[in-house]
């Protein structure tokens, strides 16, 4: 885990372990006892590329990239309040819903999917979170 503060009330979280920013953003910040996760895309953190194996597989990394996110932070799939699912295509819907249900198990956080034109490095799947760490 790396901290740094940017203002009083903010610090910024990231890992070593997770991609890094593919922009002038921070992993993740906190405030508070909240944590809020920049996008996570299915990027392997080994190559800095996205993975090959379609929406499923990029899926599964960029929940695997969350968690460790989630980590650094201090908190875990079970704290996550809300989360925003970007997906390229909403044909995808079913196969992301099965992968995002399968990880986040009983726990539902609040969620909002959209279908949007085009994601970064062309991307099929992203998702974002705020988490509490109460």
């Amino acid at each position: 885990m790396s901290s740094t503060t940017t203002h009083p009330s903010l610090s910024v979280v990231s890992s070593t372990n997770a991609p890094a920013a593919v922009g002038p953003y921070s992993q993740a910040i906190r405030t508070g006892n909240l944590l809020f996760l920049s996008g996570c895309l299915g990027i392997d953190p080994a190559v800095g590329k996205l993975v090959e194996g379609g929406v499923e597989a990029q899926t599964e990394q960029a929940l695997k990239n969350m968690k460790i996110v989630l980590e650094a932070g201090g908190a875990d799939f079970s704290r996550v309040a809300k989360t925003t699912v970007f997906l390229a295509s909403m044909d995808d819907f079913a196969a992301v819903n099965a992968i995002y249900a399968r990880v986040f198990g009983d726990h539902k956080p609040a969620r909002s999917c959209v279908q949007v034109a085009r994601l970064p490095l062309n991307a099929l799947f992203e998702i974002e979170c705020i988490a509490s760490l109460e």
